[in-house]
């Protein structure tokens, strides 16, 4: 019987949950790689989240701010809009104003604005500080204090504040987003260190910076893929966690996501959607279980996506020979043997000549007029027989698609090709869509 070949995994990601007890959402629990549903399981959908500021956003494109004009003043107004209108999995509030190279907010303040969000929606909440060590060992200690029972995810937790704020997380029972520099090992070791002071293996999250797609996705991309390929197959428990990635801070700060149209970088409102899509879609196909977000475009786009790859298929669609997996017909019942005969006394052996007969001439070919014809060609040349094995060619999108399967099919191979074609499926929806945006501004 025919099998397809598949990976075998010897690990799984940690569970982990986040959010006020009957709203909580759940990350990771994978046994394979991302979407490799035939292989493994992906039980829980990876989530999505938007960003909020603390502040007015003061360098935003215009693509990415128009969709919350008259709440960004308002962190409040402005998350409730992301989840009721914009169905957000999560808020992602981003305490930009706490930069000391900026307005320098206070941590209280800081603490009390983190409090009043995460009290006046249901869905999780990510608070995000600055990229200064010690000014978010500051604010995270006292946004910990202050959002005690929320279980809210406090990042960047780096090697250089670990102890301050994973103590605080520890204290308030919070989840904390390990960052490192895009690095396995470095990875790892914040882990070990994390575990070590006592934080609990069900509240860390993997934060292995994000690089935009042009700035340096692609590094990103290979070590998420070492992170899990170490977690999965290598048994490595130090690395089986969720992983975060904070998409719209690397992407929209770009510099392609903040010119205006031209003739050739084309339009900016479709630019920096399909900058932050490409990314995201990246960093989920690498292993991404939490992804933030800034434009509610992009999370449409995404949350198809994985409605699209998550999708059961059936088999008509998939246009392959059912009659390869059918049953092997039953044995008709052997009768039941016969009473045996009397045995006959033997009879006397009489010695014959075989009769000889006549053997007839054979008969000439027939010379039709066809034969004739194809003696008449030319002989073809040898290099002419030469035999090239050539991709198949491309079919129209709605063309039924035809499978030869050697042998028999068995029902984990059927499975396993319907979610092979759900998968190559969504992913070809998914850049068709983009493609039709660009061509059709």
């Amino acid at each position: 019987m025919a099998e397809l070949p598949k990976m075998k995994y010897s690990g799984k990601i940690r569970e982990v949950r986040i959010g006020k007890p009957g709203k909580e959402v759940v990350l990771g629990g994978e046994t394979g790689y991302s979407f490799y549903s035939f292989e493994g399981e992906g039980p829980h959908v990876p989530k999505l989240a938007l960003q909020v500021l603390d502040i007015e956003p003061e360098e935003w494109a215009d693509e990415a701010l128009e969709p919350f004009r008259g709440v960004t003043g308002d962190p409040v107004a402005w998350a409730k809009k992301c989840v009721e209108e914009y169905k957000a999995d999560l808020v992602c509030l981003w305490l930009a104003g706490t930069d000391p190279n900026g307005k320098n907010l206070s941590a209280e303040h800081a603490a009390e604005i983190a409090r009043k969000v995460a009290e006046a929606i249901d869905t999780p909440l990510i608070v995000w500080g600055v990229s200064n060590e010690q000014k978010n060992t500051e604010v995270l200690k006292a946004v910990a204090e202050a959002c005690a029972g929320h279980n809210v995810v406090l990042g960047p937790v780096t090697e250089g504040n670990y102890k301050q704020i994973g103590a605080a997380a520890i204290a308030y029972k919070q989840v904390v987003a390990a960052n490192s520099p895009i690095d396995i090992n470095l990875a790892k070791q914040l882990n070990i260190l994390l575990e070590n002071l006592g934080v609990p293996s069900d509240k860390i999250l993997i934060d292995p910076t994000t690089g935009s797609v042009g700035y340096g996705m692609e590094y990103c991309y290979s070590i998420m893929e070492r992170l899990r390929q170490a977690a999965l197959t290598q048994n490595d428990d130090k690395l089986q966690y969720p992983i975060i990635n904070n998409i719209a801070e690397e992407v929209w700060k770009t510099k392609e996501a903040k010119l205006p149209s031209d003739g050739k970088l084309g339009d900016a409102s479709l630019r920096g959607v399909n900058l932050e899509s490409v990314t995201a879609l990246s960093a989920l196909q690498a292993g991404s279980d939490l992804l933030i977000l800034r434009s509610p475009k992009t999370l449409e786009h995404i949350r198809k996506y994985l409605g699209s790859i998550t999708e059961k298929t059936d088999l008509a669609s998939m246009g392959v020979d059912m009659s390869l997996a059918a049953e092997a017909p039953k044995e008709p019942a052997k009768p039941a043997a016969a009473a045996p005969k009397p045995a006959e006394p033997p009879k006397p052996k009489v010695e014959t000549k075989p009769a000889l007969k006549a053997v007839e001439p054979p008969k000439p070919p027939e010379i039709t007029a066809e034969a004739v014809a194809v003696l008449a060609k030319p002989p073809v040349p040898a290099a002419a027989l030469t035999v090239l094995v050539s991709p198949p060619v491309a079919k129209e999108e709605n063309a039924e698609y035809e499978v030869d399967v050697p042998g028999e099919l068995s029902d984990e191979d059927i499975e396993a090709l319907r979610q092979m074609v759900g998968a190559f499926r969504a992913i070809r929806a998914f850049v068709s869509d983009l493609g039709d945006r660009l061509l059709n501004r």
